[in-house]
């Protein structure tokens, strides 16, 4: 009878096509409808108006409200494109401006990178025709050292101000100056005023109106669909198991619609999915339908997108994420979001070079983001897994990244944009002045800055010049004389990307086994020169099935079979062209020491000098710029090894201090190779 059924849907569907041209249209048709629904349709005229009137624009409008892909289809129709204009619009991660400009382009009906594009490092999606320009506040930033008027944007849209990123912080600041000096310029000549327009999702923007002299305000009020929010009316002490309860909760007694929760990381979620997994073995057959899926950085991009997929017939999905899916991506069919009110935060101790990994209160705002997801496409509900009492008593946003960070790189943007009083500079928030001195005098050591803290030339020039952190910087410009630059392009791209190896819990030993096939005696970055390398090789050996479709095929098999992360390595392979342009560019050559690695080991110990640990007596480290007892990452290639002396990339705390990313080096090189920092015993 199904059979039956079948063929007589498939000889309808022959007989009466859908013809592509209907397609499309009904396609444009269900977009134009989505487009009149959201809430900020009805507010176009009075937010042109409120654009035009102002120079700076504060909107508030709830996640969901449709500000971010419609304010700017609004600003072109009303004409701020003309004349060769841009509309910038900023967003603090890069997956988000990807996105977004993907949807804006659908919607424009237009292809992405002519009319509607997206610009992010290592990633330029843009043409001469580009009026709608997405991309991250850095790659503003740095475009403001080429152009310090912003000439080519008439209105610049900084979204998502209320996470408070180190670039959103530092571009609001320059944009400030930006705008008082466009004004000056435009007297009698073509520059014109630049608008600005901060968007929030916060409660309370009051701390960016004050910035920018009590700007004016405006106010997106309501979302596209209704979301309840639901607390708990007891304490819980265990937020995974409390989240876990109400997965089942949630299967077993509401409708239909996956279920997104909120984790701090990848231990956890893989941890939660096992628990999911083994709960739904005790239940009866007919309630084992749910499909727990996982959202973190390091997992592979063909595991992630698993979760954008339909669930099957009869089932409904569990996503377990991260923070990464609070504004950064949007996943259809989510109608229930279970939210236990904490998040994993990164915090830089400047003096000690230390970065640790804390879990934190969300702040009040990170919760509304949350809870937004749930109404994207209907009315949902969202579980906050804490006390509404203890809803209130959050941080309105999120601590500023600038508090919380390694100065070093802001700085050196800074000095290359001509501002020298970095103490005077007029930040929201200011960082602490001893964290300025440390990044100072390690932007000294690095060779960037003269002792009297002005732009060194030519390596500080060049340093500022590439678009990564100065430590990065320095190796590959010391590389340039090491005759290693190919090796370091290598080492510094793979270093820029999320977690090379992939390590699931259901194929531990078998992915342990497959590194060892990589592992290096000299260590981690050698590890990840033959990663690179090999993969390379069999390109090459494929080279007459380049085509893009096919180097996708090839380097997907062999990363699946290495357990590599094939998200990551193809980044870093975009990086390695970007940063290899750069340095040619800059009149570098890019010179190979083939399989001699004892320069290029010398080179990484030039480079980072200042992250160099010695072994102790015990077997433990002691970090050497900050006398800080360390212990070798279990997942490095050195961790059984010991050696005397290494250098890393990261020290970083969690229930230990941790040295990642190392090289074994020999310990008379540091105070020959930076002897300006490490003096020889006399």
């Amino acid at each position: 009878m199904a059979q039956g059924e079948l063929k007589i849907s498939v000889l309808n569907s022959k007989r009466n096509p859908e013809s592509p041209i209907d397609s499309r249209k009904r396609k444009r048709q269900k977009i134009a409808e989505h487009r009149k629904s959201l809430p900020i349709a009805s507010a176009e005229k009075r937010l042109i108006e409120l654009v035009r009137k102002n120079d700076v624009l504060i909107i508030v409008g709830e996640t969901g409200s449709g500000k971010t892909t419609q304010l700017p289809q609004f600003l072109f129709s009303a004409g701020f494109c003309r004349e060769g204009k841009m509309v910038g619009i900023t967003q603090p991660r890069r997956i988000a401006a990807m996105s977004i400009a993907k949807r804006v382009a659908e919607e424009s009906e237009v292809e992405l990178g002519q009319r509607v594009g997206y610009a992010i490092r290592f990633d330029d999606c843009t043409s001469s025709s580009t009026r709608l320009k997405y991309m991250t506040d850095g790659f503003l930033l740095r475009e403001a050292m080429l152009d310090p008027l912003l000439s080519r944007y008439s209105v610049i849209v900084v979204d998502e101000a209320h996470e408070r990123t180190v670039d959103t912080d530092v571009l609001l600041a320059l944009l400030k100056d930006v705008q008082r000096a466009r004004l000056r310029e435009c007297q009698g000549r073509r520059v014109s005023p630049l608008k600005l327009i901060i968007m929030s999702a916060s409660l309370d923007a009051s701390v960016f109106s004050e910035y920018f002299g009590g700007a004016k305000g405006g106010r997106v009020l309501g979302r596209q669909c209704d979301v309840d929010i639901l607390y708990t009316v007891h304490p819980e002490t265990d937020y995974v198991e409390a989240a876990l309860a109400t997965i089942f909760q949630i299967h077993s007694e509401e409708e239909p619609g996956d279920i997104l929760v909120f984790l701090t990381g990848q231990e956890e979620i893989e941890s939660v999915g096992r628990l999911v997994k083994e709960r739904l073995q005790g239940l009866p057959e007919d309630q084992r339908k749910l499909l727990p899926l996982s959202i973190f950085a390091a997992l592979p991009s063909e595991q992630q997108m698993k979760a954008f997929a339909p669930a099957p017939l009869g089932f409904r999905k569990v996503i377990l994420a991260t923070n990464i899916a609070e504004t950064s991506i949007t996943i259809p069919g989510i109608r229930y979001v279970i939210d236990p009110g904490v998040v994993k935060a990164q915090n830089y101790d400047q003096s000690k070079r230390i970065k640790t990994l804390d879990v934190v209160p969300v702040s009040k705002a990170q919760a509304l983001q949350r809870s937004g997801r749930a109404g994207r496409e209907g009315d949902g509900k969202c579980y906050r897994l804490y006390l509404e009492s203890e809803f209130w008593k959050l941080e309105d946003s999120t601590k500023p990244e600038i508090k919380r960070c390694n100065l070093s790189k802001v700085i050196l943007q800074l000095k290359a944009l001509g501002i020298d009083d970095i103490a005077g500079f007029d930040f929201i928030d200011k960082p602490s002045r001893g964290a300025i001195v440390k990044a100072l005098a390690e932007l000294y050591l690095l060779g960037a800055l003269t002792d009297d803290c002005k732009l060194a030339k030519p390596a500080g020039e060049q340093m500022s010049r590439l678009p990564l952190d100065p430590v990065y910087s320095r190796a590959l410009i010391l590389a340039n004389q090491f005759n290693c630059l190919e090796e370091m392009l290598i080492t510094v791209a793979m270093l820029s990307v999320e977690s090379i190896f992939y390590d699931p819990r259901e194929k531990r030993e078998e992915s342990r086994t497959s590194r060892n096939h990589f592992a290096s005696a000299e260590g981690d970055h050698l590890t990840y020169l033959s990663v690179y390398r090999e993969l390379n090789e069999l390109l090459e050996k494929r080279k007459t099935e380049r085509s893009e479709a096919k180097i996708d095929k090839i380097m997907g098999k062999w990363c699946k079979d290495n357990f590599v992360n094939c998200r990551s390595l193809k980044h870093a392979r975009d990086i390695y062209r970007q940063i290899r342009g750069h340095v040619e560019q800059m009149g570098f050559n890019v010179s190979s020491c083939g399989n001699d690695m004892l320069e290029y080991r010398r080179c990484l110990a030039a480079s980072f000098f200042l992250q160099a640990a010695q072994r102790q007596m015990d077997g433990t480290y002691r970090a050497l710029e900050s006398g800080e007892i360390v212990h070798i990452h279990p997942r490095s290639v050195l961790f059984s090894s010991k050696p005397e002396c290494v250098i890393f990339d990261e020290l970083i705390q969690t229930s230990e201090k941790f040295i990642k990313n190392l090289t074994r080096i020999d310990p008379l090189w540091l105070a020959e190779l930076a002897p300006h920092h490490y003096k020889t015993d006399e």
